[in-house]
Formats: C-alpha cells, structure tokens, sequence
C-alpha cells in the first residue's frame, strides 16, 4: 500500500476494516495432532469413518435382560433371574443371553448378544449368582445403540469449525488421532515511547509504565493466538524498523502502539515505516482510535497494526479492526460485530463526524446501560470497570437518557 492515503479524508470504520480483511490471506493449512489442535480452525470437514458409538452397550450399572423376561417385575411381586456372568467395561469376550437369564453388566460394556434392555442395579437387589429386580425395563432402555450419536459418513465439524474443547472430544471419540487445521496465529506485540517504563520499576516524573503491550498481548492471547510481547523500545527509527523486520520474520501478524499521531515530531513507528511504502497511514472517523496504519511486511506480507499509543484508543482498535484479521488468518467467515441495543440510563455527547466508542456497564436484566466518568483516551482504569461500548452514530453528536442505543459487549 503506497503512503499516498489524504489525511484530510477520514475512513469510515466499515471502509477501513474492509480494506483490511481485503489484504489478509488466510495461513496454510497444516496436520496437528489433537494434542496442539486447541484454538486451531478446521480446514476441511470432518466425517465420521466408523459408527459412534462402535457397539451397542450400556449406559448404567445393572444387569443386561431380555425385556420380556422382566415385565411382570414389581416392588411387590420381584422378579428373580439367574446371573450367568458379568461384564465391564473393556471387556470384548462375546455374551450371549439365555431366555430366563440374565448378565451383569457396567456402564460402556458391551452388550451382550439377546439382551434387549439393561435393568439399572438400583432396581434390583443387586445379587452376584441371582438377582431380585422389582421393576420392568422397556426394550431398549439404559441401551446406548451403535451409531446412534454418528452414523459413517456423517458430518461431524464443518471446515472453519474452532477446536475447543468438546470438539476436539469428538475427534478423539471418532478415532481422529490427527486434523488439517489452521493454526492459532502468531502475534508479536511492540510497543514504542521513550517514556515507558517496565511495570514494576521505580518511575520518575515524566515517564509512566508500559500498559499497551501487556493488554494487546492479552488480547491477542484471548482471541485464541500464540503472543509474544516484544521489550519496549525507545523512539528511534532505525531501531524500531529492524525490531519490526526482525519480528515479521517469525509472525503472522504484529502490533505496534505509539508513534502514529498524526504531525507529532515523535512519531518513531511511522517514521521508521513510511520508508518501506508498504503501510499506510490514515484517520478513521472513531474515537477514541482516530490515528491508524496498515499494511503488510516483508516477503511472507506479514500484516501489521500500527494501533495508537493511548491505552483506550489501542484497545478498542484492536476490537475493531485486529479481531476480525486475526479471524481472517484462521479462514473464518467474516462477520457483521454483533451488537445488542440498551437503554442509556444518562445522557451522552459524542464530537460530529466520529463514531464514538463510550466505556459503559451493560445491565442485560434490565436491558440498560450506563456510560461511565472517564471517558478520554488515556483512561485505562475506566476501561477495566466496563463490561460494553456505547455506540454513537458519527451524526449524533448527543443522546438523551432513555434513549435506545447499539451496545458492543466486552469479554
């Protein structure tokens, strides 16, 4: 992308994003073991090449019957049926049932051949050699049926499936020892600035503790990618370029915060990037998050977010804009943000031609929403208390209390 973007135009949020998910390419596919499968998007859909589950067995403790041999069985009249043999779980000696008989039998065993219903153990007197049932078991009950969770050939994860945990169980279940996936992408987090400092370092008047990098990794964490935050680097160009270089060698995506405002003598990443002529810079129509770059880096096009050095500016652009290419990475189908709506329980203003982003505390009970004090750029204790984004139209420059607003949840 050619650095050539009019600052004096301002994108819109839906334009910016577009643009975007318009550059990335989704990552190779590759085999994974199910042991580093978690977080990974399936590249192709997988079916099920045996019955689940493979034989018919029981689904309790009890004793495996012939239903018409215990019908008549009551509390008052028991039943009493010879016990031939038991069977547990793992056990693959055939069984068969005689008429007048019956098989103890433990949850996940097979079931033996003749068996038509379990009857569970706390219906019986729970005898070894015979046993006293005082209830009948319809046929097929506490029986789980071979196939009856997947037939072969059925669909069990369509392609772009994430693989969380009980998707990964059901790979396991169905004998899937591997899987083409996507892999969780790799980020590397910088941030830039002469006036940070390590979080629990001593500070001195003028500098303060690097917060972006320690949040973006963890939101980058959270959105399902591998992370790695780089060292905080100082405001010079040439080293933050090859910090930059060095890190797209090993990344799928990176992040910058700071050094993007926009005429600001300091603006180290922009500086140090404006020479590749490969990631623009521009002004999206938000706040907070006005100032932002993209584009892609060295031979594999490693895209890069170049966020603002505000805490609350970077994280709502992360939300905004990183979220949806990290998605991207993986293949999965781009999605309108899902917003629910609210009642605001105060008054809100927002500057004309920007769509604001105002921290709030979502009541979902009450279907309202109250936007909190604190709402500048830099306000990162503010942002810890909201659990939403309040969203004002960039035509609306103020809303009364009462009215119905676009609310963007927050994990």
């Amino acid at each position: 992308m050619a650095d050539a973007h009019d600052q004096a135009v301002m994108d819109s949020v839906e334009s910016y994003l577009s643009e975007i998910l318009g550059a990335i390419r989704p990552l190779q596919s590759v085999e994974l073991t199910l042991a580093d499968a978690q977080g990974t998007v399936l590249a192709a859909d997988v079916t099920a090449a045996w019955p689940l589950p493979g034989f018919d067995n029981s689904s309790m403790d009890g004793y495996a019957v012939r239903a018409a041999d215990v019908a008549a069985a009551s509390a008052g009249s028991p039943v009493t049926l010879p016990v031939d043999a038991e069977v547990a779980a793992g056990d693959t000696t055939p069984h068969t049932i005689a008429p007048g008989h019956c098989i103890k039998i433990m949850t996940g065993a097979l079931l033996p051949a003749g068996a038509d219903a379990v009857v569970p153990v706390e219906w019986t007197d729970g005898g070894t050699s015979t046993v006293r049932i005082t209830a009948p078991a319809d046929v097929g009950h506490a029986l789980r049926r071979t196939g009856d969770d997947a037939a072969p050939g059925d669909l069990l994860l369509p392609a772009g499936t994430r693989l969380g945990p009980a998707q990964i169980g059901v790979l396991a279940a169905a004998g899937h020892g591997t899987v083409r996936a996507r892999r969780r992408p790799r980020v590397t987090v910088i941030s830039t600035g002469n006036e940070l400092a390590e979080p629990g370092q001593p500070l001195v008047p003028g500098r303060i503790w690097d917060s972006n990098s320690y949040m973006l990794a963890a939101a980058a964490r959270q959105a399902g990618c591998d992370t790695t935050r780089h060292p905080t680097l100082r405001d010079d160009p040439e080293t933050v370029l090859a910090a930059i270089e060095t890190a797209a060698a090993g990344a799928d995506l990176l992040i910058t915060s700071g050094g993007v405002s926009m005429g600001g003598e300091h603006d180290v990443v922009k500086a140090a990037l404006s020479k590749l002529g490969t990631v623009t810079f521009r002004k999206v129509a938000m706040q907070p998050g006005m100032p932002q770059g993209f584009g892609l880096l060295g031979p594999s096009d490693t895209p890069i977010f170049t966020l603002p050095g505000n805490p609350v500016s970077a994280f709502v652009s992360f939300r905004l804009f990183v979220l949806p290419a990290v998605g991207a990475l993986q293949d999965l189908p781009a999605q309108r943000e899902a917003h629910r709506q609210a009642r605001l329980s105060e008054p809100v203003r927002s500057p004309a031609g920007r769509r604001s982003y105002l921290r709030g505390i979502l009541d979902s009970r009450a279907g309202a929403v109250t936007p909190l004090t604190g709402q500048s750029s830099h306000q990162i204790a503010s942002l810890a208390r909201a659990n939403a984004l309040i969203i004002v139209p960039e035509s609306v420059t103020s809303l009364p209390a009462g009215q119905t607003v676009d609310v963007l949840e927050l994990p």
